[in-house]
């Protein structure tokens, strides 16, 4: 059965760095995409970024564009979210997914695509 878990959230000020992190077990990691999406009170789950299997193509929601960024190493099963300059807006749980379909190289921002799904984290930024 495949488990996804999230790690690395808090509380920064405006202006800080947090860098998440995402484990995932029961399927080769490399072979499934990843992506990274949020959710805040009242809203609905949105788009972060996203990351392929193995050749490592990347996707960004617009928001986040120029300061968060998504990598992955296989070796260790682990996806990050290293978030830069963080505003009041990011603030939000933010949630791994894996992909259900298998591919090692196409991306999508399609959260209906994902299928695994982690419990959160929380990520909250004051001013």
């Amino acid at each position: 059965q495949v488990q996804v878990v999230e790690s690395g959230g808090g509380l920064v000020q405006a202006g800080g760095s947090l860098r998440l992190s995402c484990a995932a077990s029961g399927r080769t990691f490399s072979d499934y995409g990843m992506g990274w999406f949020r959710q805040a009170p009242g809203k609905e789950r949105e788009f972060v970024a996203a990351i392929s299997g193995s050749t490592y193509t990347t996707t960004y929601a617009d928001s986040v564009k120029g300061r968060f960024t998504i990598s992955r190493d296989n070796g260790k099963n682990t996806v990050y979210l290293q978030m830069n300059s963080l505003k009041p807006e990011d603030t939000a749980v933010y949630y791994c997914a894996q992909r259900e379909r298998y591919s090692y190289s196409s991306i999508t921002a399609n959260r209906y695509e994902y299928r695994y799904w982690g419990q959160g984290t929380q990520v909250t930024v004051s001013s």
